[in-house]
């Protein structure tokens, strides 16, 4: 990865897309040590996360990760989902932050150097295109590792640097023991959802 010490970095991260990644290598992103990470690296202005939330649940699985990052050195960024019937009848759910993503990241880049993108989505691949137009260099990160890739073959050639997750898995995943931890307090929140290890 090429980074320099003085240069000012953002993070934008597409929930939806990075948990996807993630699960199909089958580890789980240490989030703290994510940022560490990325802090050693350069200057870190904001870290930002993007997902859509589904309000009218009484229990989110991801609540407790959206609670722990707003707390912990992230800038949440969430909407509601939304919900419709399509043309087969079938019960949709929609909750799509490109958009929102897209518009910070040219809002920001008058303030950064470095913009490193966590999505594997091609619609990103213009995003890319007109940060650099205005100077900035765009690394991002995903991964060719699965069947098929997640990454879109147009967002990763647009790229100045294409960070193969899969390579990052030793510094950023989590760790045995806090996985444990995590798996134990998911299952007091709602015993029925996770089955208890033996």
């Amino acid at each position: 990865m090429n980074f320099y010490p003085n240069e000012r970095i953002a993070l934008f991260i597409d929930g939806a897309n990075l948990y996807a990644t993630a699960k199909s290598l089958t580890f789980d992103i240490d989030y703290k040590r994510l940022l560490t990470m990325f802090r050693a690296k350069g200057q870190l202005v904001r870290a930002l996360y993007y997902t859509a939330l589904a309000e009218d649940q009484e229990y989110s699985s991801i609540r407790p990760l959206i609670d722990w990052l707003d707390y912990n050195g992230y800038t949440m960024v969430t909407k509601p989902t939304k919900e419709f019937v399509d043309a087969a009848g079938r019960r949709k759910i929609k909750g799509n932050m490109d958009i929102e993503l897209a518009v910070d990241a040219m809002e920001l880049a008058d303030h950064l150097d470095h913009i490193v993108l966590f999505s594997g989505d091609g619609d990103f691949r213009s995003l890319v295109e007109a940060l650099q137009h205005k100077g900035k260099r765009v690394s991002v990160v995903s991964t060719l590792a699965t069947n098929p890739p997640m990454v879109a073959d147009e967002l990763r050639r647009q790229a100045d640097q294409f960070i193969e997750i899969a390579d990052l898995q030793n510094e950023i995943s989590l760790e045995s023991t806090t996985r444990e931890l995590v798996v134990e307090n998911r299952r007091r929140r709602d015993p029925k959802r996770l089955p208890r290890a033996e």
